[in-house]
């Protein structure tokens, strides 16, 4: 699972694509704001402003498809994003979940994620995934979880929760777990749990 794909979606979502929808919104709220500035003075124009205790940009039901050569290749889905720009460290949220899929030319699922809470953070390229986690390479390979961190500047992800790994021929369960960024070479640091499943023929 190319899950450096996935923050590379994420971060897109974060960047341009986004930026022009709040300039775009913000260019029509501001026309709003002058059409009845007739009878508002100064002050109270103020008061309406976007404090630091408010999200920067919220979008509801966002489905999202990135192409490469006019072939689709992502989908990204949620159905909420905040951006919060106005924090000290600022993030967007997906508080009711987030479902990335990679497809190839053909229209196949090679890779997915999905999570019931999301966090990403531009500052220092780290994206922290909650509550029902579930990762699955192109080999099928299949990781569940409550707590996955990628942190792209260190090309990994990690957990210091309970994770559990479904091959086709095994089961491994443990605490505390670590990966390059593909999920292609991973260790568990305190294996529970190791169960060799027969494989039908």
């Amino acid at each position: 699972m190319t899950l450096s794909n996935l923050w590379n979606k994420i971060q897109e979502i974060n960047g341009s694509s986004l930026n022009k929808i709040i300039v775009s919104v913000l260019s029509v709220i501001a026309c709003l704001f002058l059409l009845v500035s007739c009878e508002n003075d100064i002050a109270k124009i103020k008061t309406l402003a976007i404090t630091e205790d408010l999200p920067a940009f919220t979008v509801e039901g966002l489905e999202r498809l990135s192409s490469d050569s006019t072939v689709i290749r992502f989908k990204m889905q949620t159905p909420e994003l905040i951006m919060h720009s106005n924090e000290k460290d600022p993030y967007t949220e997906f508080p009711k979940g987030i479902k990335i899929e990679k497809y190839d030319a053909k229209m196949n699922i090679v890779s997915s994620i999905t999570a019931q809470y999301a966090k990403s953070f531009t500052s220092d390229e780290r994206l922290e995934a909650k509550n029902n986690v579930v990762a699955v390479n192109l080999q099928g390979d299949t990781l569940k979880t409550e707590y996955l961190v990628y942190d792209t500047r260190k090309q990994k992800i990690y957990s210091d929760q309970f994770v559990k790994i479904i091959r086709k021929d095994q089961i491994i369960t443990g605490v505390g777990f670590e990966s390059n960024q593909d999920f292609t070479s991973y260790h568990i640091k305190n294996p529970t749990g190791h169960v060799y499943v027969e494989v039908g023929k």
